[in-house]
């Protein structure tokens, strides 16, 4: 995709157009997931929709860039003596134990593994 020119989409915009275009909210819904006032969301989907129709009408690709955002997503473990399986929110480490028996022979469960999950204060992008 090196030759292809490209679009910028800020990762609000990205989020914008997940929770309305593919979640379905409506903008005051997706506006307070967002954290932000419904006419702030009503721009900034806006801005996405109009580049996101520009890389398909003219083949460019979309370059998701970063910013600073969290990600609400969690982690799942399961403990290998007892067979216990709970999330972990990102952001508060490994857990040291199992929190039904107090073993520490717990790994990631293996629906979660291969996921790469960008967190709180992560900056970057990639393409689509």
């Amino acid at each position: 995709m090196n030759s292809l020119e490209s679009v910028g989409l800020g990762v609000d915009e990205f989020e914008a157009i997940r929770l309305k275009d593919l979640e379905g909210l409506e903008q005051t819904a997706a506006a307070d997931s967002m954290r932000i006032s419904q006419p702030t969301f009503h721009r900034v989907i806006e801005a996405a929709r109009k580049k996101v129709a520009d890389a398909l009408v003219n083949g460019k690709a979309i370059r998701i860039e970063g910013g600073e955002y969290m990600s609400d997503a969690s982690r799942k473990f399961k403990c290998l003596d007892c067979g216990h399986e709970w999330d972990e929110p990102h952001g508060r480490g490994r857990p040291g134990t199992c929190p039904t028996c107090g073993s520490k022979n717990i790994h990631r469960a293996p629906e979660d593994k291969g996921y790469a999950r960008l967190g709180r204060g992560h900056r970057g992008h990639f393409e689509i």
